[in-house]
Formats: C-alpha cells, sequence, structure tokens
C-alpha cells in the first residue's frame, strides 16, 4: 500500500521540471534612471551591501518557515491517511474478508493520477496545454517512441505485478497479526532499498545506513520473539516482511529501467499502473470468487462505504507523499510514515487485545531508530564535522572577547586611579 509510493520522495525520483522564466532584457527607457533630485544622498557601499544581505537573509528564512510549516501538514496528511487506511482496512476484513479484491478495488483508483495532476497544471501553470499535448510530452519518459504495446508489457507491466503483491501481501498480514506490527514492520522496506541499491545499482557505501539494515533485521526478529513464535504472528510478520521487500524491488528497479521522473510523468505512470491491474488483474478477483476463496452472499453484503473510504485514503497519501516534495522537504515527508505505527499503537491499545511487553517495544524503537538513520543525507559526517568547528570556533571568539574586555577594564581603571602631576 505505500509502495512508493514514495516516487518523489527518493533521491532516484528527485528530478522536478521547473519553469524558470527567462530574464528580461532593459531596453533605454525601462532602465532605472538616476534620480535628479540633488539632496538624495548615497548609501556607503557596506551599509547597501548590509542592508541587501539582511534583505536576503530574511527572504530566505521566511521561505525556509513556509517551507517547513507545510512540511507539518504534509506529515500529518500522510500520517492520518497513512493509519486511516490500515485501520480501515482491519475494520472493512470484520465483514469483508476478501484481502485481494480491496488490493484490486484500491488499485483501480490509480487511474485518476493523471487527470488530477491535469486539472492541477491547468489551474497553476502559465503555458497551458491541451490534454493530449500534455499526455504525448510525459510519454516521452519511456522513450523517442513514447507508450507502445512493447513499452507497457516490459516497462509498465512488470511494477504493476509488484504493486499488486504489495498491497496484498500487506493486507493480509492485517489479517494475521495488529495493525501496530504491521506498520512498524513495514518501515522496514526503507532498509531493504539500502541493501539493494547498493548491491544492485552500486550506491555509495554508508557505515550509519548499514548499522540501520542491522537494527531492522534485529527488530523484525525480536518482533516475532515478543508472540512467542506463534504459527500465525509468524505467517503475518512473514507476510509484511515480504510487502516491504516487493516495496523495495519496485523502488530499485524503477530507478535501474526507468530512472528520475517529473511530476507528470510519475502521475502518467501511476495512472498506467492502474489501467494495468483493471485490465489484467480484474480476471484473479473472479476466479477467487468463485472458487470460493474470496466468498460473499451478495452484493449487498460489500461494505462499499468502507471500500471507497479505504480507497480514498490510500489515493490520498500517495498523492501527497509523490508530489508533497513540491511544498516541502522530502526527509519531513519521510516523518509522516514512522509517526503512523504511535498513531496505530494507541488506536490498537483501545480496540485490540495487543500486549506492549518489553520485547515488542524495544522492537519498534529499534526500527523506528532504524529508519530515522536511513534519513540522515549521504554527507551528514561532514555536517557534523563542519558544524562542530564552527561551534569550536564560535567558543574561541567568545572567550577571546571576554578576556579583550576584562583587559580593557583594567587599563580603564588604572588610568582612573594613576595620580596627576600637572603643575
Amino acid at each position: 500500500m505505500r509502495l512508493d509510493m514514495e516516487l518523489l520522495n527518493r533521491p532516484e525520483l528527485s528530478s522536478v521540471a521547473v519553469d524558470v522564466p527567462c530574464d528580461k532584457r532593459l531596453s533605454g527607457d525601462e532602465r532605472p534612471r538616476d534620480s535628479p533630485a540633488p539632496t538624495e544622498t548615497q548609501m556607503p557601499a557596506g551599509v547597501e551591501a548590509g542592508g541587501r544581505a539582511s534583505h536576503c537573509c530574511w527572504k530566505c528564512s521566511r521561505e525556509q518557515l513556509k517551507k517547513f510549516f507545510w512540511g507539518v501538514a504534509v506529515v500529518l496528511c500522510i500520517c492520518s491517511s497513512w493509519a486511516g487506511s490500515t485501520q480501515l482496512a482491519k475494520l472493512t476484513f470484520k465483514k469483508f474478508d476478501a484481502p485481494f479484491t480491496l488490493t484490486w478495488f484500491a488499485t483501480n483508483w490509480n487511474f485518476l493520477f493523471f487527470p488530477l495532476y491535469y486539472v492541477g497544471h491547468v489551474c497553476k501553470s502559465t503555458e497551458k496545454q491541451s490534454l493530449k499535448q500534455r499526455y504525448r510530452e510525459c510519454c516521452r519518459f519511456f522513450g523517442d517512441n513514447g507508450l507502445t504495446v512493447k513499452v507497457f508489457f516490459t516497462k509498465a507491466a512488470p511494477f504493476g505485478v509488484l504493486w499488486t503483491l504489495t498491497n496484498y501481501l500487506y493486507l493480509h498480514a492485517i489479517k494475521k497479526i495488529n495493525t501496530t506490527d504491521v506498520s512498524v514492520l513495514f518501515c522496514c522496506n526503507k532498509a531493504f532499498v539500502f541493501l539493494l541499491s547498493w548491491i544492485v545499482l552500486r550506491d555509495r557505501f554508508m557505515g550509519v545506513r548499514i548499522v540501520a539494515a542491522i537494527l531492522a533485521i534485529a527488530g523484525i526478529v525480536m518482533m516475532t520473539y515478543a508472540d512467542g513464535f506463534h504459527n500465525h504472528s509468524v505467517i503475518g510478520i512473514a507476510l509484511v516482511v515480504g510487502s516491504a521487500s516487493m516495496s523495495a524491488l519496485y523502488k530499485v528497479l524503477f530507478k535501474l529501467l526507468l530512472g528520475s521522473a517529473k511530476f507528470g510523468e510519475a502521475a502518467l505512470f501511476l495512472s498506467i499502473l492502474g489501467v494495468f491491474n483493471i485490465l489484467f488483474i480484474t480476471c484473479i478477483p473472479i476466479i477467487l470468487y468463485f472458487t470460493k476463496v474470496e466468498y460473499w452472499n451478495s452484493f449487498d453484503d460489500i461494505p462499499w462505504g468502507n471500500l471507497c473510504g479505504f480507497s480514498v485514503l490510500l489515493l490520498t497519501f500517495n498523492i501527497v507523499l509523490n508530489f508533497g516534495i513540491a511544498v516541502t522537504y522530502p526527509t519531513l515527508m519521510s516523518l509522516g510514515v514512522v509517526l503512523s505505527v504511535p498513531v496505530n499503537a494507541v488506536v490498537d491499545h483501545y480496540t485490540s487485545n495487543i500486549v506492549f511487553n518489553g520485547v515488542r517495544v524495544i522492537a519498534i524503537i529499534i526500527i523506528g531508530l532504524g529508519f530515522l538513520l536511513l534519513l540522515l543525507p549521504e554527507e551528514w559526517d561532514v555536517w557534523l564535522i563542519k558544524l562542530l568547528m564552527r561551534l569550536k570556533v564560535r567558543k574561541k571568539e567568545e572567550t577571546a572577547e571576554g578576556n579583550g574586555d576584562i583587559g580593557s577594564g583594567l587599563q580603564t581603571k588604572s588610568r582612573r586611579t594613576r595620580p596627576s602631576f600637572a603643575r
């Protein structure tokens, strides 16, 4: 369900098309003229530079503050939609025990990605394009020939299968174990992405991320031990770990085969996954129904409100996670996923028989710590050294200034107490 979609939250999909306005060349009449008033004084160069610097700093800080507040709103939206969809899926299974049908129904809503993107393009873009023009431009993401039948089956269909597997395994795990364990174990997918990227894509080796991966694996083992290795819990944990693995494989293969995507290209790609689901996955729920693997007596027994609510929450989660990078920092967006764990824990505490023993709590903390370590940037050690050096230099300067003030104070006092020999 969370299958990425971190398409734009990840470095491999972080390229964003930004329209940069061309500089306007000023003609002779448009150039600013000097003021003819003789009484106007010119500001000193240092004062003018200082004023510009302070204005620039104020503008930067205001933009960063705005981005931070947008980030808080995005984090709350991601956290609430992810936790809400997980809890609603758990509630739906009490009336409608069909995880694959629920997966198929929710994935069909992916078709709305590109239409919603185009509505935003029409409302915000200065250079508006027709739907056909925008579609053709986004199809260049698949190559010079655009979206052909061959490209559809080689570059889109495999990701449609991985998307379905990720969602189905996640939902099936919710049937076996509580939502707290499912949500925290799924956070391990970030560690799996790092390991696969390191092996397949030859990404840079980082010791802190190896530590994070070890913490994730240790958390999985401890989570299994928390329930005493019962058959039900072991199967549920295996399902959610499989879901996290499929999600990681999806992301690494996307970077390997397709590279990076702009907003419109990502929206078109997700809509294509919805089309693939409608055309080729629809037969599976029908087979499961007639074989009575996922069976319901009549269509009136289906809780359509729960199904639609789950689909809307999941669609909201994917939209915000994919396009929230336009208004805030990717790291803040990732925090929304891990913050859904305590939300699910509170809900489970009041609605289920979950026991938060010491082993389970330690496992949750370990996996959460590993997730946070994976959010550190690649140059975090360099930044840390620079920060410590600046603090050290500032402390030395403050000490030197303090000694200088004390020395000047003593000299002034000695001059005042010196006797006068004036005749």
